[in-house]
């Protein structure tokens, strides 16, 4: 199946390509290796997860990050199909100090890869809390994917 028929089965709305926030691209591809910058999701998701958040909120917040991901991963190749394995995600959530629940929160883009991409959305992941985050939004992903 392809990634857009999977797209279409899972009822998933890819955004559009949001514009990038500073003096950067959304991605550079060098070899099979494609890089996408920082993205978060929708600018009214803002706040500190553990304080005006909860980990339910920040976990739709981080799939939203990953829908944004996957609209620059679109734009840069032909077609989603080029994706031969999501390789690495670094998750960031805005956090109170205390808090502990990140992989919880960044679980919301994993579990988004995986069921776009199957196994081969299966990827390492670093998920940590920043004391805050541009915007004030509650999570930003950051990931590497190896295209074809």
């Amino acid at each position: 199946m392809s990634a857009d028929d999977r797209i279409q089965e899972l009822g998933i709305k890819v955004p559009l390509i949001p514009k990038p926030g500073g003096n950067y691209v959304h991605a550079v591809r060098t070899g099979s290796l494609l890089y996408l910058s920082g993205k978060g999701p929708l600018d009214s998701a803002t706040g500190k997860v553990g304080a005006d958040v909860s980990v339910e909120q920040a976990y739709e917040h981080a799939r939203t990050a990953g829908l944004n991901q996957l609209s620059v991963m679109r734009n840069e190749l032909s077609s989603l199909d080029e994706v031969v394995r999501v390789v690495k995600v670094l998750g960031m959530v805005n956090a109170t100090p205390d808090f502990e629940q990140q992989p919880a929160v960044i679980n919301g883009c994993s579990d988004l890869f995986i069921e776009m991409f199957a196994a081969a959305g299966h990827h390492a992941r670093t998920a940590v809390g920043m004391g805050s985050l541009p915007g004030g939004i509650t999570a930003e992903i950051e990931c590497i994917v190896e295209v074809a």
